[in-house]
């Protein structure tokens, strides 16, 4: 490593990076545009290679200099982690942490670990936000988000997963449903019904595994809506805008006009997981990954140990 690097000049480099224009960058860094050159120039030997082609009238990133600003932006917010943890000491809170989830955590797992981390760290700063699945492993990866709550069918690389609560799924049909008269209705009888179904953006590999089950029993479903709200499906359920298929916890906490049946003789089934990344070193994830486990074990053999895919 070059220790003659400053952090200024790496801050320099990344501004420039962002604007591609020496006047705005300079005046954006309240430096002048030659200063602003010079230590560019430096940072140019000192790594011995050409960050930026420059002409009259463009500026533009070389390969090396777009490699650096990848770099040099990962650097910056982890900076910003620092003293955003080191903030939180300085206040007498453990860490600030930033919880990602989908509605079935909320009927699950997710109002006991809220307990649970007041009650062992009260001054933990908790910032929860309800996302797509895809969303949160998109963050998390990107480390803007500490933990998530997900239904993965395999973990992505860099992140641990530990799975929390495997279940079956449940037909969701409006409470005038005339099928609901059957002692057992199966689902070959709504062939011809229209479904309402968590998006594919929700989780692909949540939707492929939704799909597979219309697979087993010969058909296509005829979908009509789709969404990454729960609340939403129910309420187009009980409009008699169609039928539903959802994990069995969402019945729970839910007041809407809708009947569950449950469709446990099916194969499928669908395990919420916790989810981070293994390069993440915000001190609270550890507390609460122990917290998760301890429920886990607690709650039986529907649950898997830690799986590290970093």
């Amino acid at each position: 490593m070059n220790y003659q690097i400053e952090l200024r000049h790496l801050l320099y480099f990344k501004v420039l990076a962002e604007e591609l224009h020496f006047r705005r960058a300079a005046e954006k860094l309240f430096i002048a545009q030659p200063g602003l050159s010079r230590q560019i120039k430096q940072l140019e030997e000192s790594y011995g290679v050409t960050l930026f082609e420059r002409n009259k009238r463009n500026v533009q990133m070389t390969e090396a200099g777009m490699y650096l600003f990848q770099e040099v932006k990962e650097l910056f917010r982890h900076l910003d982690q620092i003293e955003t943890q080191l903030q939180s000491f300085a206040n007498g809170k453990i860490s600030t942490l930033k919880l990602g989830f989908i509605g079935s955590a909320v009927q699950t797992i997710l109002p006991q670990l809220l307990v649970t981390l007041k009650q062992q760290q009260p001054d933990i700063e908790l910032s929860l936000h309800e996302l797509a699945n895809e969303t949160q492993l998109d963050l998390l990866e990107k480390k803007e988000l500490d933990l998530g709550f997900v239904r993965l069918s395999e973990t992505p690389p860099g992140l641990c997963s530990l799975p929390i609560h495997t279940e079956h799924f449940s037909l969701v049909l409006p409470n005038n449903h005339p099928l609901l008269k059957s002692p057992q209705p199966s689902l070959d009888a709504f062939k011809n019904e229209s479904f309402i179904l968590f998006s594919k953006n929700y989780s692909h590999s949540y939707y492929d595994l939704v799909m597979s089950i219309f697979s087993d029993h010969k058909f296509i479903p005829k979908v009509t809506l789709r969404t990454v709200n729960a609340l939403t499906i129910f309420n187009m359920v009980a409009q008699g805008l169609g039928v539903a298929i959802v994990p069995s916890s969402l019945k729970n906490g839910y007041h809407v006009d809708v009947t569950f049946l449950e469709l446990n003789t099916l194969p499928q089934r669908t395990t919420l997981s916790l989810v981070w990344n293994a390069q993440n070193r915000n001190p609270g994830i550890p507390l609460v990954v122990q917290i998760i486990a301890s429920q886990t074990n607690k709650a039986g053999p529907d649950t898997a140990d830690i799986n590290n895919n970093s």
